[in-house]
């Protein structure tokens, strides 16, 4: 699931002229002291809290923003926003806590240890739990979870950013860029061609975006499914049958809204697949046996050196802890449900779903947008 450290280096074209304002009151009251179990001496200021997104419906969002190392001058480097997908899964849980953030969490869910390939080596790094619903982020309009889609999502995500930048204005000026993976294939682009239309339109508005990064990405729902059923099939993880059926009945149209005899075929694939880690096909999956990193070092050391399949398990219980989302000014309006890496109420109830993201691409790439596909 994680993408390296030298990805982004290939990718960001590193902005030198940019400079800090004074600190914003409400920017302020968002820095985080110390996590619970954080190690001591990070040497990188971090920030966290909500935005409203919208007034009316009580809708706010929630980010946490991992500046750059102050050894490396934060001022001079970029802003990177990172939206992991689903639809309906945290940022938080997996961009900050498992993948290119700068803590990882140990198996026992109380302490973090430092990522050496953290993306806030080398950018600004901005995460947010997007639409409401997910992770800390919330409603206070409860149909809001059940009407979830990509416009609104979108629409949202650009109604934060246009906030959080007065909120911190000393990244107005920040070379910006928009990454993401899996279902922020449509998360990103859907973002940027706002980003880019709202530049045009509301020039003192604007914001200065040079470019978007997408990993393993939903982007095309008829590529993406030959794309799918042939890595399975090739990978020996469904039958010769089953692989046919699949090309018979699935009419290569909506991934998130497929036919009933494509849910069908799909269900079958998967029990086929059996008890496997998606993310990583030849590791040991994770389960009741396996859910310390000590038992799993145990008998299968070289396994889990680069990959441990139980960090869900850790982000689950370290967000939930009343301490560490207090020192995250999380959950501040006491929601009824407890912290999850995904929403399956978000999830299951997703509405409007494209079936291409290639028409915006070929918007962007008129408009001199640098983008970067990569699996």
């Amino acid at each position: 699931m994680g993408y390296s450290l030298h990805s982004l280096i290939f990718f960001l074209f590193v902005s030198v002229g940019s400079c800090y304002s004074k600190y914003t009151s409400d920017q302020e009251k968002d820095r985080i002291d110390m996590l619970p179990g954080q190690p001591q001496n990070a040497g990188f200021a971090h920030y966290s809290g909500y935005v409203t997104v919208d007034e009316e419906a009580g809708r706010a969002l929630f980010y946490w923003l991992v500046e750059a190392p102050t050894s490396r001058r934060p001022e001079t480097r970029p802003l990177v926003l990172w939206l992991n997908g689903g639809p309906g899964c945290s940022s938080v849980a997996y961009g900050a806590a498992e993948e290119l953030g700068p803590f990882h969490i140990h198996a026992d869910g109380k302490t973090l240890y430092m990522n050496p390939y953290a993306w806030n080596n080398l950018a600004n790094v901005l995460f947010l739990e997007s639409p409401a619903g997910v992770g800390f982020s919330y409603s206070n309009s409860t149909s809001d979870l059940y009407t979830g889609g990509d416009q609104k999502t979108a629409e949202d995500a650009y109604a934060f950013l246009l906030k959080w930048f007065e909120r911190f204005p000393q990244y107005k000026h920040s070379d910006f860029y928009i990454a993401g993976e899996s279902y922020a294939g449509h998360y990103v682009p859907q973002l940027s061609q706002l980003v880019f239309r709202g530049n045009k339109r509301i020039q003192n508005l604007a914001i200065n975006f040079k470019g978007f990064m997408v990993g393993n990405a939903v982007t095309d729902d008829y590529h993406d499914y030959v794309g799918t059923f042939e890595y399975w099939w090739t990978h020996g993880m469904i039958s010769d049958s089953t692989y046919k059926m699949l090309g018979a009945v699935c009419d290569f149209g909506s991934s998130m809204h497929p036919s009933i005899d494509c849910l069908k075929a799909l269900n079958i694939a998967e029990a086929e697949q059996g008890n496997i880690d998606p993310y990583s096909i030849f590791t040991k999956p994770c389960n009741d046996s396996s859910a310390s990193r000590r038992h799993l070092g145990g008998r299968y050391p070289w396994m889990y050196r680069a990959y441990d399949p139980c960090t869900e398990r850790y982000s689950t219980v370290y967000f939930n802890r009343p301490e560490v989302q207090k020192a995250l000014h999380a959950n501040v309006t006491g929601i009824s449900y407890p912290w999850k890496t995904c929403s399956d109420i978000v999830g299951n109830y997703w509405g409007d779903s494209p079936l291409s993201m290639l028409p915006i691409y070929k918007e962007l790439i008129a408009g001199g947008v640098r983008i970067w596909v990569f699996r």
